[in-house]
Formats: structure tokens, sequence, C-alpha cells
């Protein structure tokens, strides 16, 4: 079956047939049609929906409900994000399963409410204190929306993590068909947590937490994270290649910027310009060995992303000066056009 619908909605859709169970939110601009939705969807199908006071109450409820099993979700963009900042930290050293929405407007600040990618860097690099990471998705479609939705909570509950989708107001605002192609999940059919705070009776007490206040025990918890991020990095790569073959510039870009560079890519080919395009699926783990495999002789790289230069430094982090390194970007809300891209290819 297939539906008309936006991208915010497809991923709420996703996130229900997932078995979302409670979600959390606060209103901000380019993501209220997800708490809209919700707000009205959750109380038919008999599950909760609270619009909190703050964004920082909004992912300390969704820190509560996940600890107790369920799943659990919030939505917000940029500036929103940047006040659960703190309480993802706590998720991540309690690991704690819960997925996270960013639907980026532009910034710094309060920016506007266009689509922009500049909150690469918060997003991989770990936008609160500590040594941590959550996986991050990137959907550059309507159907993905839907689909990252779905496939974030089993992610999540598998590494007991935080994983986070990360958009843009395009992404969120436009419509596409989408197929329904997950099965639902019912919450009996979940798999049972042993680590879930339900009530002990029968059972010895447990204890979630990431306050560690004797000599040795932060680090032993910190090593045990550090091994299940190599672990995640290891396993859960995922990316699209297209046309790179016999390229000798290849286009890494992500999101709305991808599909902008795909098209870009078909009318280069035209123009007899060599250029593929490596498209990350998943932000973090990012693909390093896929891009370094990619860098061979005279083959130069060109990174175009919605922002003034993030994940072009994990491009070059990959390639270690082996190949040539170019950028184009706008932010502030301002899109990247095809003729953009093909001029910058020429001078390459």
């Amino acid at each position: 079956m297939k539906k008309l619908l936006k991208g915010n909605i497809a991923l709420c859709e996703g996130a229900i047939t997932a078995g979302l169970k409670s979600y959390f939110g606060y209103p901000i601009t380019p993501q209220n049609e997800i708490p809209s939705y919700l707000s009205k969807k959750m109380l038919e199908i008999g599950r909760v929906f609270v619009q909190a006071e703050s964004e920082i109450a909004a992912i300390n409820m969704v820190l509560g409900a996940a600890v107790t099993g369920a799943r659990a979700m919030t939505s917000s963009s940029s500036p929103g994000i940047s006040l659960k900042q703190e309480t993802i930290s706590y998720m991540a050293g309690m690991q704690i399963p819960a997925l996270i929405v960013n639907i980026q407007r532009g910034g710094p600040g309060l920016g506007n409410i266009s689509a922009s990618q500049s909150d690469y860097f918060q997003a991989v690099k770990g936008g609160g204190h500590g040594d941590y990471r959550i996986i991050v998705f990137a959907p550059n479609s309507v159907q993905e929306m839907y689909e990252t939705a779905y496939d974030a909570f089993d992610l999540a509950e598998k590494y007991r993590t935080p994983v986070m989708i990360l958009s843009d107001g395009i992404i969120g605002q436009m419509m596409e068909p989408v197929e329904f192609n997950r099965i639902e999940k019912k919450e009996k059919e979940l798999k049972e947590k042993d680590w879930i705070l339900n009530g002990c009776k029968n059972r010895e007490p447990r204890s979630v937490k990431s306050l560690f206040m004797k000599e040795g025990i932060l680090e032993e918890n910190n090593i045990k994270l550090q091994e299940k991020y190599k672990l995640i990095s290891e396993n859960e790569v995922k990316y699209e290649l297209y046309m790179t073959e016999d390229a000798n510039i290849i286009i890494t870009s992500y999101g709305i910027s991808s599909r902008i560079s795909k098209s870009a890519v078909k009318l280069a080919r035209r123009n007899g310009i060599k250029v593929g395009l490596l498209r990350p699926k998943i932000l973090w783990p990012f693909p390093y060995k896929i891009v370094d495999s990619l860098a061979k002789r005279n083959v130069k790289f060109l990174s175009v992303e919605l922002s003034y230069g993030q994940m072009v430094e994990d491009v070059k982090l990959s390639l270690n000066r082996k190949c040539s390194v170019e950028f184009l970007g706008k932010a502030g809300g301002e899109l990247i056009t095809e003729e953009e891209i093909i001029n910058k290819l020429r001078t390459l």
C-alpha cells in the first residue's frame, strides 16, 4: 500500500509501526507536523502523547519512559536539540535506547525556519559532554523517513543507545508516495529487556545510572561504551554508491543535498564529466573505509552540504591526504543548485 505523505508524517507512521509507545515533545518549526500528528494519532491507538513544558522536560520524560522498557521518542529542530544535549549525554552514559529526531533549520542561534545541514558536528561528534556517540541516520526521501524511524528502534535496543534521525526542513515538509513496507510490531512481540526498571518483586533490584563516584568505576563504564561504539562502527555502516566505478570526481553528500547532487551527476555525465556520488545513509558510524577505497590516482572529491563545511572534515580524515578534497556549501536556509554543482565540477 502507498500513500502520499509529508516527510514528517511518514516518520510518525514509521515510528508507530515500530511500536512507539510514548512520545514527548515541544513545538518548533519545521518539525511541528510531528507533535501535531501524534497528538491525535497516539491517543486514537491508546498510547502516550505529552506536550511537555519545554524541550528539556521532553527529553527527560523520554529518559524516564525508556528506562522502563517503553519505545520512546522526542523530536525538535536545531535550537531545541541543543537544549536536549545534557540529557542525551545522560542517556548515552546510562545506555538507554530511544529515538531523537532533528528536523534541522538554519542557524546558529535562532536563525530561521528554512532547511539546513549545519547540525552535523553536533549530531555525530557528540553534542553533549563526555566521550559518547549516538547512531545518526540521514534519510534523503520521504520513504526513508518512514523506514529509518522504524529501523531506529531496533538498532537503539540492539546496542542500548540513543539513535538520532538527522533530517531537514525540506525532507520534513516535502510530499512523496510512501510504501508501507514494514511489519507492525506489537508490544507483546518485542524482546523482553533484562535491564529495565519495572519493579523488583521476586527479583534483585536493578540500577541504571550515569553517576559513578567510586574510584575506577567511571573508567570501566567508559571502556564498555567504547567497546560498544567499536562494534557499531564495524557493523552498522550504511551508504549508497552511484556511478562511482569510472568516476574521476566523487561527490560526497547526504540528505536533501544528496538528491540535488545525484541530479547534478546525471547532468554532468551527459556533458562528458565522469562524476559519481557517495551518500552516507548513516552519518555515524561514518563510512571511512568506503571513502578510502574510492581513493585512486587522479580522483578528486567534492563534498556538497548545506553548511559551511562539516561532513567534509570526515571525508578528509577518511582519505588522509591521498586525494584532493574540495567543498561546496551554503547555509542560512539557502539551497545549492544543480548548476552551481556543475560549475564547481568544471573547475575541477
